[in-house]
């Protein structure tokens, strides 16, 4: 069994729960976790996902204001 390393846009849509529009708007802002693009095939490593979502980790509902105050 091979351990999967990428999600495509639709699949990390569904994680999170979000439109796939939303994964394009921040593709194209650059807001969003890192990506490849292969062939035209846009993919999504595990280990972005993460990177993205660690730092985005919050402990209180002030921490967001303040993250969102940094960009």
């Amino acid at each position: 069994m091979q351990t999967r390393t990428c999600l495509n846009q639709t699949e990390l849509a569904a994680h999170w729960t979000i439109s796939a529009r939303t994964l394009e708007r921040w593709r194209w802002t650059g807001e969003g976790p890192a990506f490849l693009k292969i062939g035209g095939r846009v993919v999504y490593r595990l280990e972005d996902v993460e990177a993205y979502e660690n730092d985005r980790r919050c402990e209180s509902t002030s921490q967001n204001a303040q993250l969102r105050a940094a960009r």
